[in-house]
């Protein structure tokens, strides 16, 4: 008997010791179910939401009007204007043999924007008028620029990061090989005409500049110009040295020139900092968006990726161009 009663002592001490247990693993329950059994009721307990990719803090949001305005600072009606000229490139660029006139002009004309009468003067004649980029000559400006890169003797183009390769592959990339609409075979004109003068002072810029100017299409800075957006860029760089402009005035056009010729890129930059920073395109330091950072190939892909991941991808109002004539 004493037996007996020892034995319902130590079972009632046992279920005594599992009764705070119980009520710990009773009370984790309840917990994990909670959510489950609110969101039964019509409440919302997921956590998901709360994770905002933008910080409160510095959230801007972005309504289709604020889209149409950044745009237009992308690509400005008015356009952007350096400080240099047309003045006799135009003429230059036909006796280097760079630019096969009738070639040049049928290029526009089966893209159903024939050349102007103004263009065709620039070409052919010169034109004493300062040099702006817009939605409606950028494309223009874009090969005329190219076919100046490629023409005018520089050291970027005989001892730079494009001859890297051996000078026997120069006229393989898509800035060389890609010109077809010449008198001659591009490497035939290649860095020959001294169409622009630098003196060292000049060249030290453009240096400066190309080698911190990138372009989304790849990885590479304006100092290799190795498709037609860098070798045009490097063109419209060393104009405005020649013309005396500030190492901050080349950031800035370069900041234009390519909003001009990535307008889906450069719209995507200009939503990012909005978004991100609150800051109005024409407010971003040409510097910090030109960089590796915001504008290299691989940079852009991560600005891409916070937009996606955001849910603020946009399709810009107007496309760009290829790396192609």
């Amino acid at each position: 008997m004493e037996n007996s009663n020892n034995s319902n002592n130590q079972l009632q001490s046992f279920i005594s010791t599992l009764k705070p247990l119980a009520l710990v693993l009773l009370a984790l329950l309840i917990i994990l179910a909670l959510p489950l059994i609110l969101q039964e009721f019509g409440f919302n307990f997921s956590q998901k939401d709360n994770l905002s990719k933008i910080s409160p803090e510095t959230e801007t949001p972005i309504n289709s009007s604020d889209s149409q305005i950044l745009f237009s600072q992308v690509n400005p009606e008015e356009g952007y204007t350096i400080k240099a000229k047309y003045g006799n490139i135009g003429p230059k660029l036909l006796e280097s043999g760079a630019i096969d006139f009738e070639k040049f002009k049928d290029i526009y004309a089966r893209s159903g924007s024939p050349l102007t009468e103004e263009q065709i003067k620039i070409l052919t004649q010169g034109a004493d008028k300062e040099i702006t980029v817009n939605q409606d000559n950028a494309h223009f400006l874009l090969n005329f620029f190219w076919a100046l890169g490629l023409a005018n003797k520089n050291p970027i183009l005989d001892k730079g990061a494009i001859t890297k390769y051996g000078q026997d592959q120069i006229g393989s990339f898509a800035s060389t090989g890609g010109w077809t609409i010449g008198t001659k075979d591009t490497m035939d004109f290649y860095s020959k005409s001294e169409i622009i003068l630098l003196n060292p002072e000049q060249q030290a810029k453009v240096d400066e500049v190309t080698n911190n100017v990138f372009r989304p299409c790849c990885n590479n800075s304006t100092a290799f110009p190795d498709c037609n957006h860098g070798m045009a860029l490097l063109g419209v760089l060393e104009l405005m040295a020649a013309n005396d402009a500030s190492v901050s005035e080349m950031y800035e056009a370069a900041k234009y020139f390519n909003g001009f010729w990535f307008p889906q890129q450069y719209f995507d930059l200009a939503l990012y900092f909005k978004a991100k920073d609150g800051l109005d395109f024409k407010d971003v330091d040409p510097k910090i968006i030109v960089g590796p950072e915001y504008s290299s190939g691989s940079g852009f892909a991560k600005t891409k990726k916070w937009l996606s991941d955001n849910n603020l991808i946009e399709k810009a109002p107007q496309g760009g161009g290829s790396c192609g004539v």
